[in-house]
């Protein structure tokens, strides 16, 4: 399907918007954590997982109602018509991956939320303190786990390795302004404003901190390649997403027009 097709039933706007990327980020994680309802190590947890994933569920739903039928964005588009980010859409594999996946990107929302909530977003305002809520449940584990166990530690560092390269996309310049941009009332122009150089900065300094006190060695270029970008956002996804979404969509897919 070609970028037009994809964008087809939306016009010009939903697509092209820096909000989708920031929609479909919590869209997809939302749908990773609730993945673990049933099968979380205690029941506890579970709750917080399925908590944290209905807040990130209740951003998606507000940035999508800004740019359109939040149902037909969440269950009508086609995989490359996504622009979330290629770490979110990562399996969950255990939970000391699923810690860090949550770690490495709850910290970079919980500074971009509180960029946003500084320009004005209004619902970066309302969500900034469930974000900082979610990196600080993501540290505790991987605290807890990075100096734990020597198996808790092997995972945990495993999972560290593999994931880090997803993060790079993270920083990627979303809004029409790009970086020093002049911020306006509406949500496009207030992302082109946040400063990603700032936030990339910061993200690093707080995730080496946590990795550093769990014991855990942060990968480096020499032992795990480059700080590679990823192409999410350009709408090209790993292969866990299109068996995630396939399960996500089937049964609006099933029950076209239905009504509940």
């Amino acid at each position: 399907m070609t970028r037009s097709d994809a964008r087809a039933p939306y016009g010009a706007g939903p697509l092209d918007s820096p909000l989708l990327p920031l929609a479909d980020d919590a869209l997809v994680l939302s749908h990773r954590l609730g993945e673990w309802a049933g099968h979380a190590p205690v029941l506890e947890e579970e709750l917080a997982l399925a908590n944290i994933a209905l807040d990130l569920l209740g951003h998606a739903r507000a940035l999508y109602s800004e740019l359109g039928d939040e149902d037909e964005l969440a269950y009508l588009r086609e995989e490359r018509a996504f622009r979330n980010c290629q770490l979110v859409e990562q399996a969950n594999g255990d939970f000391a991956r699923t810690m860090i996946r949550q770690l490495f990107f709850s910290a970079y929302q919980e500074l971009l939320y509180t960029q946003l909530a500084a320009l004005g977003h209004p619902l970066a305002t309302k969500a900034v303190k469930e974000c900082e809520y979610h990196r600080d449940h993501a540290e505790h584990w991987t605290l807890r786990l990075g100096d734990g166990t020597e198996e808790s530690h092997a995972r945990a560092q495993r999972a560290t390795d593999s994931l880090w390269r997803f993060t790079g996309e993270l920083f990627l310049p979303l809004g029409p302004g790009g970086p020093g941009g002049t911020p306006e009332l509406d949500g496009p122009d207030l992302v082109g404003a946040v400063d990603w150089d700032a936030l990339r900065r910061s993200w690093t300094d707080r995730v080496t901190g946590v990795l550093d006190a769990a014991t855990l060695t942060v990968p480096t270029t020499e032992q795990h390649g480059a700080w590679a970008a990823g192409a999410g956002r350009q709408g090209l996804h790993t292969e866990p997403f299109g068996r995630m979404l396939a399960e996500m969509q089937h049964l609006h897919r099933s029950h076209p027009g239905a009504s509940w």
